[in-house]
């Protein structure tokens, strides 16, 4: 088969032998989607089929998709939540998987405002590592000579926990960074990272991102592309060189390493990094100490060819600022993956960010397609007709993500809508529209309308001494600031004008809506500095009718005008920016500790 027609690359053949295989593999997958995802479905079937969940559906050892169809429902996570709890609670028999569960990956998606526990076994981190092998081959037919420099990535581990059962809930990223699969990678010059695995490894979020940030700086000239998960994550890394740069400086200057950084296995591995450097210290000085930081990240490193950070969803609001910090780089993202599974990856990286399409991985789990039309609120329990095929998708068509795995998730709504763009062979390709049903989101956080309105409900309650009341109220992710932080509008009704809350009381009606938001949102808050205190901007009277008027100017229906809870349209920004009277920050980080689990 001839790899070197998997895409329209404008290099050519692979770059290597291993390469080769890589795309070779991507192209058998692709042009046998449906017959790969008939293969995939009858596994899991026929391996998970004296579990308990299974057999309550009497498939009675069927591995074909027309039984599967007809007898099993698509679920939501509340639907599984009961037999996920006996697992986390110890009980070892079958429930969802006929191999015992490995852990658990906490998602960041929320359930009754707390991280989802998702079931996983050992072998779904060889699939994990399966596509992570397929994306620099990828890459390399489009940027040549990735293999003479490295890769500075700021990546880092979360807090994990145990169960009462005694198996460890942590994210995804945790799972794999502290794997072998990670830990014991074999070398490969594509992908060198100037980070050691020590500094990665570090639960400390300070000392791990002051120890990446200074081996980057070393290395400086060697690195060929900048990332971070997320684009808030990269964002966060110019921040704290913006906030760090003399101290870092002065350790290049004089060979040593700051006494805040206490670990031990890092300082270990930092004595074969640091060494005294002044020339090098005096041109950080001299780049991070002028007021313009516009594309600081190619005045720094200069040979950076693409920026690896997804930009995608939620993220495509940080496009902005990472143009300014990088005079414009192409930003590549590379894979589409959850905590339930890794889904596929983007074949076309160095395209822009609003073209981004993945293709799905036909061999990674069962997938089917629920299609999406906002307003229905029919039963999740109910197993739809609707149900597309991954082969069967048509382009231009939103579609919910409805997956089966092999660690037991059977027609799981995963939340993720998408929009199908294309085909590479005959496996789809989708554009990632939106979470379901979010409405605010900086880092790894996901707040939705309800979460929202209960916050807003509970902060309010600090009004009533005064008589006062919330009237109306929307809000937006500021990503301007760095970190961003949640924005949100309130229009007040006093009765009593001598007798207003205080400066002081609002910002407590702050504090108090953070406390109210769920745990992703407050660990992003206290451990991982992601997000920045919540601000209320109180708006004067009128200004939500203003706002109606202005919806219905532009043809809304009065009947049907409903105040949008969260907005991002700039004359309507304008427009509740302009009427605001005062502003108000959080005067204090919420309370956050890692989730026991009961």
């Amino acid at each position: 088969m001839a790899v070197d027609s998997i895409l329209s690359s404008p290099l050519g053949p692979p770059a290597c032998e291993k390469d080769a295989k890589a795309l070779q593999f991507i192209e058998e997958m692709t042009r046998n989607a449906d017959s790969v995802q008939e293969n995939v479905l009858s596994q899991i079937l026929s391996r998970n089929a004296q579990t308990e969940y299974l057999q309550r559906y009497n498939l009675n050892g069927a591995t074909d998709r027309e039984t599967f169809k007809s007898k099993i429902p698509m679920v939501t996570y509340e639907d599984l939540q009961p037999l996920i709890q006996r697992i986390a609670n110890g009980d070892r028999s079958p429930i969802l998987s006929a191999h015992p569960v490995s852990e658990f990956l906490t998602s960041s998606g929320t359930s009754a405002g707390e991280r989802k526990l998702m079931p996983t076994i050992k072998e779904e981190l060889d699939r994990r590592q399966l596509l992570y092998s397929l994306l620099m081959p990828v890459m390399n037919l489009y940027v040549k000579g990735l293999d003479k420099g490295k890769g500075l990535y700021f990546l880092f581990i979360k807090s994990e926990t145990q169960t009462p059962g005694g198996l460890l809930a942590r994210p995804v990223l945790t799972s794999y960074y502290k794997s072998d699969h990670f830990k014991t990678r074999p070398y490969d010059p594509y992908n060198v990272y100037t980070s050691p695995n020590e500094a990665i490894l570090c639960p400390d979020s300070f000392q791990s991102m002051y120890t990446q940030m200074l081996c980057g700086l070393y290395e400086r000239k060697q690195v060929l592309r900048v990332g971070a998960v997320f684009a808030s994550g990269l964002l966060r890394a110019i921040r704290f060189l913006q906030l760090n740069w003399q101290q870092l400086a002065e350790d290049i200057r004089t060979g040593s390493l700051n006494p805040k950084v206490t670990d031990q296995s890092i300082r270990e591995c930092m004595t074969r990094v640091v060494r005294p450097d002044p020339e090098l210290a005096d041109f950080i000085a001299k780049e991070c100490s002028k007021d313009n930081w516009e594309r600081i990240i190619t005045r720094i490193w200069p040979n950076t060819k693409y920026l690896d950070v997804i930009v995608t969803g939620a993220m495509a609001q940080y496009i902005p600022t990472l143009d300014y910090y990088s005079g414009g780089l192409p930003k590549a993202c590379t894979m589409y993956a959850s905590s339930e599974c890794y889904f596929g990856l983007n074949l076309n990286p160095m395209c822009k960010p609003s073209e981004v399409s993945y293709t799905i991985m036909p061999n990674m789990a069962y997938f089917e397609f629920l299609p999406h039309e906002p307003n229905s609120t029919g039963s999740t329990r109910d197993s739809p007709p609707g149900l597309v095929d991954l082969a069967d998708v048509e382009i231009g068509k939103e579609y919910e993500l409805v997956i089966t795995t092999y660690a037991g998730l059977c027609r799981y709504r995963v939340g993720d809508i998408l929009r199908v763009t294309g085909f590479h062979n005959s496996a789809p390709q989708f554009q990632f529209v939106r979470r379901k049903n979010v409405l605010l989101s900086i880092d790894s956080d996901k707040t939705d309308e309800a979460e929202l309105q209960a916050a807003v409900e509970n902060a309010s309650r600090l009004l009533r001494e005064f008589n006062t009341s919330v009237v109306e109220y929307t809000s937006y992710a500021d990503t301007k600031t760095i970190p961003g932080h949640y924005v949100i509008y309130w229009e007040l009704l006093g009765k009593d004008s001598g007798n207003s809350p205080s400066d002081q009381v609002l910002e407590q009606c702050c504090l108090a809506m953070e406390e109210s938001l769920n745990s992703v949102y407050r660990q992003c808050r206290v451990a991982d500095n992601s997000i920045g205190p919540l601000e209320i901007r109180v708006v004067r009277n009128g200004t939500f009718e203003e706002l109606m008027d202005y919806a219905i100017s532009r043809g809304a229906s009065i009947n049907q005008y409903k105040v949008p809870r969260c907005v991002s349209f700039t004359p309507i920004m304008e427009l509740l920016d302009s009427r605001v009277v005062s502003s108000h920050f959080s005067p204090s980080l919420p309370q956050w500790t890692p989730e026991r689990r009961r």
